[in-house]
């Protein structure tokens, strides 16, 4: 699997098991061709009429990788790989997938539940792994937003809410780059300004948030909790689907809030990052509470990532990266994940140890953090 020759410890450390610190439930039934391609593509729809989502990076890595997981040969043909998966059964693709991928503990975010996703123990027990959950923080709103009779209500019961889930979770998420984007105001807002948001919020709970002063209290509200806690919040920035406006998920925008988190000592967890990977490694770098990983663009740049890895460990503390799939839906995203890392970082550490840079001891060390141990504390699994 690994692209480069390695000395022992530096190889070991990198086939190691690890920690999936970012995933999502992957769809327990059998799957059409136009099903499995709308999953495999962050566009959401399908692709113009006599092309396919397999020519892509991501569709071109399914071929090669996942394809051998399934008892066939590399580059197999679209149709051939999705006739596999059909004869073996979605229960049996997500077994095979989730276990080659190696990982050992899941911390899935449960903002997507659906009655047709694996659930976080059913991720578990699929992958043969310990699986936690991150608790997403728009939904809690949503459904505290659709049964809260009065705005004080709405603020009471979110905390309380949130706490409660909280218990019996390891992290927090937001997806506030996708609502109004990073570049918020970062301070707590007013009483009153929530309570005049709220009772607007009350009027058509069913819409979904996107009020910069109700977002706000939420990620404070959530910052609370995370202390009381010490719980980290996973926020996603860079590269997603078409809901989200690019430009405004660069996660340099977001310096102020990360400013004045700092002396609460809450954790924050930058995902995915692609392309700002260079800014969340300088926020990483001078700021001691900030986290960063490039998952989703693992699998969606696939033989590209190993570039993508490298320019991450320019400047970011080795004890800051963080691995994830961020896979959705298949099952191939979880296995692919972890194969790109592997072979991004198995890249990168060697051409610091050609070069002399590092010595065997360093890059088996640096490959163990950002595979499992920074997870591990970050977490506290």
């Amino acid at each position: 699997m690994l692209p480069v020759d390695l000395p022992d410890a530096v190889r070991d450390a990198l086939l190691a098991p690890l920690v999936d610190h970012h995933c999502h439930g992957v769809r327990r039934d059998d799957l059409s061709r136009a099903q499995f391609e709308l999953l495999i593509s962050e566009s959401r729809t399908p692709a113009p009429p006599g092309t396919t989502h397999f020519d892509t990076p991501l569709g071109a890595a399914i071929r090669r990788w996942c394809a051998p997981v399934l008892d066939l040969e590399p580059h197999v043909a679209p149709a051939v790989y999705l006739g596999r998966r059909q004869e073996l059964g979605a229960g049996e693709v997500n077994r095979r997938l989730l276990q080659a991928s190696g990982i050992v503990a899941f911390l899935v975010d449960t903002g997507l539940e659906a009655p047709e996703l694996l659930s976080t123990a059913e991720m578990g027990r699929h992958g043969g792994a310990a699986a936690d959950e991150i608790v997403r923080l728009e939904q809690i709103e949503q459904d505290i937003a659709e049964t809260a009779p009065v705005a004080v209500d709405y603020m009471d019961s979110l905390g309380e809410e949130l706490a409660a889930r909280a218990a019996r979770a390891v992290g927090l998420k937001s997806i506030i780059a996708y609502r109004c984007g990073l570049d918020f105001d970062p301070s707590r807002p007013s009483r009153g300004s929530v309570i005049a948001a709220a009772n607007r919020r009350l009027s058509d709970p069913r819409e979904r948030l996107v009020d910069p002063i109700l977002l706000r209290h939420l990620l404070w509200t959530a910052v609370d909790v995370a202390r009381d806690r010490a719980l980290p919040i996973q926020f996603h920035t860079g590269y997603g689907d078409t809901d989200l406006d690019l430009s405004r998920a660069d996660p340099a925008q977001m310096t102020g809030f990360i400013r004045a988190l700092q002396p609460l000592g809450v954790p924050v967890v930058l995902l995915h990052c692609y392309p700002f990977h260079r800014q969340a490694a300088y926020l990483s770098a001078v700021f001691p509470h900030v986290y960063v990983d490039v998952g989703l663009a693992l699998t969606h740049t696939a033989g590209g990532s190993a570039r993508i890895l490298d320019e991450l460990l320019e400047l970011v503390p080795f004890h800051k990266q963080l691995f994830s799939s961020d896979c959705y839906g298949v099952a191939e995203g979880c296995h692919l994940g972890a194969v790109y890392f592997r072979r991004g970082m198995a890249a990168a550490l060697a051409r610091r140890i050609d070069s002399g840079e590092w010595n065997a001891a360093d890059a088996a060390r640096v490959a163990h953090m950002a595979g499992s141990g920074n997870a591990r504390r970050v977490y506290r699994l």
